[in-house]
């Protein structure tokens, strides 16, 4: 029997950054309803939130997955389910693209935190300060 434990931070953002997930009952609708997604195609989702523009989550690969499926399964689908049930007003797009960095067993916890403190993280950030720490912090840069 083989045992993998990948952990995983994806971040993604809504098309051009537009602030879809204005409220915090339109967020919390879909992130459960991504949860359950996730639970019924097998995906480990350990945590998942987000602000206005952009979703964070935290997820473990299991031994035949692929990361770029995980989050083409978790972003398609729920796009699907947006548009379908109308949970806003306008077209629900998510950008093609996503940020995903592996995270030691011994960061989980900080990791977790951060993830369920975005709405207070936001107050004082937005998204681009965001993504440009990120780049700071893991040496990367825009190609």
């Amino acid at each position: 029997m083989s045992w993998v434990r990948i952990w995983i931070h994806v971040v993604f953002s809504t098309k051009n950054r537009t602030p879809f997930l204005q409220t915090k009952e339109i967020r919390n609708k879909l992130f459960q309803h991504i949860r359950q997604n996730a639970r019924e195609k097998g995906i480990w989702l350990d945590c998942i939130n987000g602000y206005k523009d952009h979703a964070h989550c935290l997820l473990t690969l299991g031994k035949d997955q692929q990361l770029s499926k995980v989050v083409q399964l978790i972003k398609g689908e729920s796009s699907y389910w947006i548009n379908k049930n109308e949970l806003i007003s306008h077209k629900f797009m998510w950008q093609d693209d996503y940020w995903a960095v592996g995270v030691s067993e011994t960061h989980l916890q900080a990791v977790r935190n951060y993830i369920y403190n975005q709405e207070n993280h936001h107050k004082s950030m937005n998204f681009k300060e965001e993504v440009s720490e990120f780049m700071r912090k893991y040496d990367w840069e825009f190609k």
